[in-house]
């Protein structure tokens, strides 16, 4: 069956959400897609009317419309969660993982650090999970490391990555993971290792909730046509 042109759009800013391409916030301006996909306007409008009819789209008094931010209170929990069961598993990974295993982490995180420069959102939270699935590879609990990646997985139904539109974030995730080779490097106790991990998922939690407290409290004019 041929698929209409509103169809076409849809599927094209649907993958582009999905892959992290049009981040939560991203703002869906009608001419600007409309030139990408070789269309007019309205079939645009209505692709973002199904999208908004989804979830995946909102639309704001003078703002437009946009990629929808994950769910704030579902998030909060997903990443308070995340914190207690990933800074456990790190802190009984920690005597574990040798020099090898320190050695990967300090590579991924070198690679963390050189995509700073030109960042790439989906990228750099792919290598950041790599760098943290290293440092509970060696925990005993399988238990927690199923805890973990069942936390991974719902943010990733959230459709986070955060380093999107917090690239600050970046940055200090990078110099928070040298901080924590080191501590496990100097055998750190058990509670140290596990509190630094914890903090370092709550550090990305409170960039988020303060983007978007002082979005919800900026005045914001007229930049695009509305829907």
């Amino acid at each position: 069956m041929t698929r209409s042109k509103s169809q076409i759009v849809y599927a094209w800013i649907r993958e582009r959400i999905e892959n992290g391409e049009f981040p939560p916030g991203h703002r869906l301006v009608l001419d600007a897609i409309a030139r990408r996909t070789g269309v007019s306007p309205v079939p645009v409008r209505e692709a973002i009317r199904l999208l908004e009819a989804e979830g995946l789209v909102t639309f704001e008094r003078n703002i437009g419309a946009q990629v929808a931010f994950m769910h704030e209170q579902e998030y909060l929990h997903t990443m308070q969660t995340l914190a207690l069961v990933e800074g456990a598993a790190t802190a009984l990974s920690a005597p574990r993982i040798g020099g090898d295993h320190l050695a990967r982490a300090r590579a991924i995180n070198d690679r963390l650090a050189e995509s700073l420069e030109s960042l790439d959102p989906r990228r750099f939270t792919e290598l950041n999970r790599d760098f943290h699935a290293v440092l509970f590879a060696e925990c005993p609990n399988p238990h927690l490391v199923d805890l973990v990646h069942r936390g991974w997985k719902r943010l990733t139904v959230l459709r986070e990555s955060v380093f999107g539109f917090v690239p600050g974030r970046a940055h200090e995730s990078v110099a928070e993971h040298e901080a924590l080779l080191r501590l496990i490097e100097a055998e750190e106790t058990p509670l140290t290792i596990e509190l630094a991990a914890r903090d370092h998922r709550l550090g990305t939690l409170n960039a988020v909730l303060a983007y978007q407290a002082d979005r919800r409290s900026t005045d914001l004019t007229p930049t695009q046509e509305n829907p």
